[in-house]
């Protein structure tokens, strides 16, 4: 994933010069952290969306071994994956809106940006604890609670990151 300051880096001669152009500094700024904000989310998303190759692994092994009742658990845990993944795709690009209407309070920011930092911690933490499951398909059916754990926790994150958005918190 890039994070702002690369943007800043590979910005070419043309946006130099024009930073220097009265408010488009700011339109400048404001497009790099769309562009972030974009990467970051479609980060997660490729993150929660590979996961499911792991799961779909694991409920084969199950399926060969007549573990069917183990499998709702799998079903369960994709389904919630594709609704947060839905929700991290469909979210507005960047923070139109919210950067565009408002003048930005840092504190604000700040806190979106360590949401942010968690989100990706979390995401790759769950994308690792699930992506083991296969390789370990008999102690697998009690570490989907854990996942299932993994995963609400990383709902809830996503959901406070979209309350801090509209502003309700």
């Amino acid at each position: 994933m890039r994070d702002l300051s690369e943007h800043f880096e590979r910005r070419n001669a043309l946006e130099t010069i024009l930073r220097y152009i009265p408010g488009f500094r700011g339109y400048l700024e404001k497009e790099y952290r769309r562009d972030a904000d974009a990467l970051q989310r479609q980060w997660l998303a490729d993150q929660l969306q590979q996961a499911k190759r792991p799961l779909d692994d694991l409920g084969r092994k199950w399926l060969d071994r007549g573990q069917l009742d183990q499998l709702g658990q799998i079903d369960l845990l994709r389904s919630r994956l594709d609704q947060l993944i839905g929700r991290i795709r469909g979210a507005m690009r960047g923070y139109s809106g919210f950067f565009d209407l408002v003048r930005v309070d840092e504190n604000v920011l700040d806190r979106l940006y360590a949401y942010d930092a968690v989100l990706v911690e979390q995401a790759a933490a769950l994308r690792q604890t699930i992506d083991q499951l296969p390789t370990q398909p008999e102690e697998a059916h009690g570490k989907l609670a854990t996942i299932l754990d993994q995963f609400d926790h990383l709902d809830r994150l996503w959901a406070q990151r979209e309350e801090i958005l509209r502003g309700l918190v």
